[in-house]
């Protein structure tokens, strides 16, 4: 009787985030799945099409084109993200007044929507106010002011230092906290043995920090494949439509042209790329990891 009271007393403990988890997760999950199965409007109406929208997507090369861009982004900027992240998480992992300072002005970005820091950095590349473009011509790089989102790729490279300003901080918290978990010990007895810093952090804190690094691994690439904003406001999708993102080719299918089933189709597309690459991440974790 005492265990069947105690289990009542967990269910209800249990029972507002249950509840939390079903109006705001699995009920809206299985209104997509069901709105991919129809041929709903925005403007209203729609009726049951069965897999219509999945045969149209899996034959429209704009989604695939942007799918393979999004990709290309997320293959760039996750390295980026994790080597800075790393590399800042062992430089201000000792705790010291200047290092605490140092984690403060790398982690205020973080707080910045990323809407915000977008437009920010839209403005910094202007080719005639911007702040970034007078720095180069200045310091002799460029010899005019650049149109950074002129061409794909120097628009690509303007997003990808935006959104590494606004992230990187966050990827070095998560990293820190792993490196800071780490015993003084193991460090103190590897200097004892004479083995150098690249020894240490090779054979010491990549080992024993490897959940952190994935946790930010992971964040990172789905982070990455769901970019919608840096694209939208930074290069509008140009120039002539290259820099689309899933995402964005997602809303303009939805909000653009008004096909919420297709839209819906495309998300549960992505929605399941996105479950199978974080699978493989940490299946991968789990076979590298010691016994």
């Amino acid at each position: 009787m005492s265990a069947r009271r105690n289990a009542y007393v967990g269910l209800a403990w249990l029972a507002p985030t249950l509840a939390f988890v079903g109006l705001f997760v699995l009920w809206p999950m299985a209104h997509l799945i069901w709105l991919s199965f129809t041929s709903t409007s925005l403007l209203g109406g729609g009726e049951w099409v069965g897999l219509d929208n999945y045969r149209t997507a899996f034959s429209d090369p704009k989604f695939w084109a942007a799918f393979r861009f999004t990709l290309m982004y997320t293959a760039i900027i996750t390295p980026i993200l994790m080597g800075l992240g790393f590399a800042l998480a062992l430089l201000v992992s000792p705790n010291s007044p200047l290092r605490r300072v140092t984690r403060t002005v790398v982690f205020l970005p973080v707080v910045i929507g990323l809407a915000s820091s977008s437009l920010l950095w839209f403005w910094l590349f202007d080719q005639q106010v911007g702040l970034f473009n007078r720095l180069l011509v200045d310091l002799g790089l460029l010899a005019e002011p650049m149109v950074w989102f002129r061409k794909a790729e120097t628009g690509l490279a303007a997003v990808i230092i935006s959104v590494t300003w606004k992230v990187v901080g966050f990827g070095m918290i998560l990293m820190m906290a792993g490196i800071q978990s780490i015993s003084g010990d193991l460090f103190e007895a590897a200097r004892i043995d004479g083995a150098s810093a690249a020894l240490r952090v090779r054979r010491i804190v990549l080992p024993l920090a490897a959940r952190s690094i994935l946790m930010a691994t992971v964040i990172s690439v789905i982070g990455s494949m769901l970019a919608f904003d840096q694209f939208y406001l930074m290069t509008g999708g140009g120039p002539r439509g290259k820099s689309f993102t899933s995402v964005y080719w997602i809303y303009q299918s939805g909000f653009v042209r008004f096909d919420l089933g297709y839209s819906a189709a495309l998300s549960v597309i992505l929605m399941l790329v996105i479950m199978a690459m974080t699978a493989l991440q940490l299946r991968l974790q789990t076979r590298r990891r010691p016994s």
